[in-house]
């Protein structure tokens, strides 16, 4: 993906070139080209940034790995930084791997944050167990950006309660040097396929990896039916033996690295990863996918809610929404970022699948019921709990066997001993 370069730099650069030699020009340098750098982010209204100047005040923003520009790229934005510098609002910012670990650290208490951004069917959750607050937006003018598609979703169909971030597909991203076949008739029955056994990486939660059992067995992805979570859980132990471990953002260090050959993921990251390898290739399956959307939401106990309405204000910046798709090279749902992408990018069939694809072969994830959720969570539980003792099984009776043979050997051992004592 073409990292954004951002013109006034080129001028701050230009600007070096005719400043003198002397330390103070030097000083004075240097301060200009930073000045110059820092305005290259347009605005939309910078007054309203600078309700919370000087008042000392933190936001805690929980998010997804690998989620968010951190102009570690030449020509790219340190998001957090330019809102800190912007508001005077300091972030503290940490990441999660799955939805799972964002609703038990939230349901457990003890930590406070102010945003989140979990997928669709955890935000539905969320509202109904009110974990999540409704969201005044008078404070974020740029939800005008946000396409007419992504609004008002099933998740949360008022759109009084989230702001989307991202959106795409889930598929397989597998090594086509090593799997001689045709992109069309890669499914998702190759991870259960034990000519790659040890090769294959498998989601390390549970709504995902139970969706894709669920796309073979010819279930709904949103199934609640008991027997078919069941069926479903009953493929995922008869993969577990081929593979090679449950992960989520290890998938990008394993397949970039060629230690794996196969795993599912997202589209948006599959992206990142193929840029990083050459044999890589990413393919949505014939047989159907989920379509996921993350948003923006701010918790119940937030204790910054007007700051952290404005740190989602700035999130839909329509130059800090380029940049941050840009980065992480995911799809967006934000009007003004999609139209400064390169017309490449924009007909990329993985980050902008066509809406034939869209209609006919994927499904948003909706929020289960609580019996449907817990009995998931039982199933996917023992399974791993199988997984581990899969590698163990066989330790405790070889351990026994050998105890049993050496208790023979010394016993017999014994008696030869004293039939030459007798003699």
């Amino acid at each position: 993906m073409k990292r954004h370069v951002f013109s006034l730099f080129m001028l701050a650069a230009a600007l070096t070139g005719s400043v003198g030699c002397s330390t103070d020009n030097t000083t004075q340098q240097n301060a200009t080209e930073e000045e110059l750098y820092t305005q290259t982010l347009t605005i939309s209204d910078p007054d309203y940034y600078t309700r919370f100047k000087g008042e000392d005040i933190s936001i805690n923003v929980y998010n997804w790995g690998e989620y968010i520009s951190t102009g570690t790229d030449e020509g790219t934005l340190d998001v957090n930084s330019e809102f800190e510098k912007l508001t005077g609002i300091k972030v503290n910012y940490t990441n999660y791997a799955t939805n799972e670990e964002l609703y038990a650290k939230l349901k457990g208490g003890g930590t406070t944050y102010d945003i989140i951004i979990p997928s669709d069917y955890m935000i539905s959750k969320m509202i109904t167990e009110d974990m999540i607050q409704k969201l005044d937006f008078n404070n974020i003018p740029n939800f005008s950006y946000i396409m007419d598609n992504f609004r008002n979703m099933a998740y949360d169909p008022a759109n009084e309660y989230s702001v989307p971030y991202t959106w795409g597909t889930v598929g397989i991203i597998y090594d086509e040097t090593m799997i001689d076949m045709d992109e069309e008739d890669i499914d998702w029955d190759i991870l259960w396929d034990e000519t790659y056994a040890d090769q294959i990486l498998m989601f390390d939660n549970p709504r995902d990896a139970f969706a894709i059992a669920e796309i073979i067995l010819g279930y709904s992805l949103n199934t609640e039916n008991p027997d078919e979570l069941i069926a479903a859980a009953d493929k995922l132990k008869e993969q577990k033996k081929i593979v090679q471990g449950y992960v989520m953002d290890e998938i990008f260090d394993k397949m970039a690295a060629g230690d794996a050959l196969i795993a599912p993921y997202y589209a948006g990251d599959a992206l990142a990863i193929m840029e990083d390898n050459d044999s890589l290739n990413f393919v949505v399956p014939q047989s159907g996918t989920n379509l996921f959307v993350d948003a923006m939401c701010i918790p119940t106990g937030a204790k910054q809610k007007e700051a952290a309405e404005m740190y989602i204000n700035f999130m839909c910046e329509p130059d800090i929404a380029y940049d941050n798709i840009d980065y992480i090279c995911y799809s967006t749902p934000h009007q003004a970022a999609f139209d400064m992408l390169d017309e490449e990018v924009q007909n990329n069939p993985v980050s902008y699948p066509d809406d034939e694809l869209i209609a006919e072969r994927t499904t948003v994830f909706v929020n289960l019921s609580d019996e449907a959720n817990k009995l998931m969570q039982n199933l996917w539980t023992e399974m791993k709990s199988a997984e581990d003792e899969t590698v163990n099984k066989w330790l405790m009776p070889i351990f026994l066997l050998l105890c049993m043979v050496t208790v023979v050997f010394v016993l017999i051992k014994r008696h030869i001993k004293r039939k030459k004592d007798i003699f």
